[in-house]
């Protein structure tokens, strides 16, 4: 089978490697970017995404490259505990729980796929821009190639669209998506700050009017993210779903001026940042369908949502690894195409859908208690609101633990790969 992956990221990247451990080995990966370069900052992989990779005999790399994430902490305002728990291995999970920069993790998936795939199977400056199925027999994908300004005409059998919340895979075989908007905008920068809770925390901090998170992504370097609503950002914003608009960190450090605290200086960590990026939060409605003749869709071109609980790159890991195994699994690509998107689709939007609420109502709700001195009624909340969604995006500890494996049977990873070892130009 002939199957073409539509952007280089950390879902298309992971669809490669899983596609290849179920037996498909004619897997080309696409990609609009002329250069895959180490961009962007931290994010979280929680027990379910890191099982994923591990049982794609990532285990060692992630160990190597990531920075164990051991607790999440969440303080009201004031800088005052409201609720902590454990994270990963310690709260009783088979798997740890990481905290990576984002362009780290893409060249580890990276130069896996060329290991496994040959140094040929991602292609660069290759941005999608027509489909045309070609009747039971394959989507013909025509591409622009952003070195020559050429035309170029692929033959696949499936088409994997991995290509972001802008997907041109989803307009070209389901139509246009507009983006929605809550208003929020989120800021985002990494820096050298001094280890705090232990070093191996997640740290939120605020409420419904301001919130920062904060984590370590290796033994030196803290990640911060802040997000702040910014009413009068309309959907069709052209920087909505862009992770790359630059802004001062002076900027946006005045912003959380007061939060300082004796076990963590906020804005001298934003202040201490070389780069920073504005983000206008973006996500789209659950859709009704995630599959086409021939196409299919994962990650962010499925189902965009708002970056909370560390979901987003999460969810788009298992549904690689899914799709993958239904098809193994069916002799048709439509059969496995339906099966996929039967068992990815619902609970999935049910997760879009839970991102935000932890925008708008939940954090009210706990900060309302915090401001009335009531945080063990905040602590509470907050248990059971991370209780219900870990259950929903399928990571509670005994789910996890005991659900079969996604991997097809007879498949043994690499003991020590290229993606383990070798860090890509």
């Amino acid at each position: 089978m002939r199957i073409l992956v539509a952007g280089a990221g950390i879902g298309g990247l992971n669809a490669a490697l899983s596609l290849h451990a179920a037996g498909f080995s004619d897997v080309t990966v696409v990609e609009a970017a002329r250069e895959i370069q180490q961009v962007g900052v931290g994010l979280n992989l929680p027990p379910h995404a890191v099982r994923e990779l591990s049982e794609l005999g990532l285990a060692a790399a992630l160990e190597r490259q990531g920075h164990a994430t051991h607790e999440l902490a969440y303080h009201d305002a004031n800088g005052t505990l409201i609720w902590a728990e454990p994270r990963g291995e310690r709260a009783g999970y088979r798997w740890p729980q990481y905290s990576i920069h984002r362009g780290r993790l893409q060249q580890l998936l990276l130069a896996a796929v060329r290991d496994r795939l040959g140094p040929n199977a991602v292609v660069t400056g290759q941005r999608v821009t027509a489909l045309r199925p070609q009747h039971g027999s394959g989507v013909e994908v025509t591409t622009l190639d952003a070195h020559s300004g050429a035309r170029c005409r692929h033959e696949a059998d499936l088409v994997v669209g991995a290509d972001g919340i802008r997907s041109a895979v989803r307009t070209a075989s389901l139509g246009a998506v507009p983006l929605a908007t809550n208003g929020w905008t989120m800021y985002r920068g990494a820096a050298r700050g001094a280890a705090f809770r232990g070093g191996h925390c997640m740290v939120i901090v605020g409420d419904e009017h301001r919130r920062a998170v904060v984590y370590p992504i290796d033994a030196n370097t803290l990640n911060w993210l802040i997000v702040r609503p910014q009413p009068g950002a309309p959907a069709g914003e052209p920087d909505l779903g862009n992770w790359n608009r630059a802004i001062a960190p002076e900027d946006v450090a005045r912003w959380v001026a007061d939060w300082r605290f004796p076990w963590l200086d906020i804005p001298a960590l934003v202040r201490a940042s070389e780069q920073a990026w504005e983000y206008p939060m973006a996500d789209i409605d659950p859709q009704p369908r995630w599959t086409a003749e021939g196409v299919a869709l994962l990650g962010d071109a499925a189902h965009a949502m708002y970056p909370f609980g560390s979901n987003g790159a999460s969810q788009a890991i298992i549904d690689g690894r899914v799709l993958a195994q239904e098809l193994a699994r069916h002799a048709s690509v439509g059969d496995a195409l339906q099966a996929y998107e039967a068992r990815r689709r619902p609970s999935v939007s049910e997760v879009q859908l839970a991102n935000r609420r932890q925008a708008g109502d939940v954090m009210a709700r706990v900060s309302a208690m915090a401001r009335a001195r009531d945080h063990g009624g905040a602590a509470a909340e907050l248990q059971q609101i991370e209780r219900r969604y870990k259950e929903l995006a399928g990571f509670d500890i005994d789910t996890l633990n005991e659900r079969p494996s996604f991997s097809v049977p007879g498949w043994t990873p690499p003991p020590e790969d290229a993606g383990a070892t070798s860090t890509p130009a």
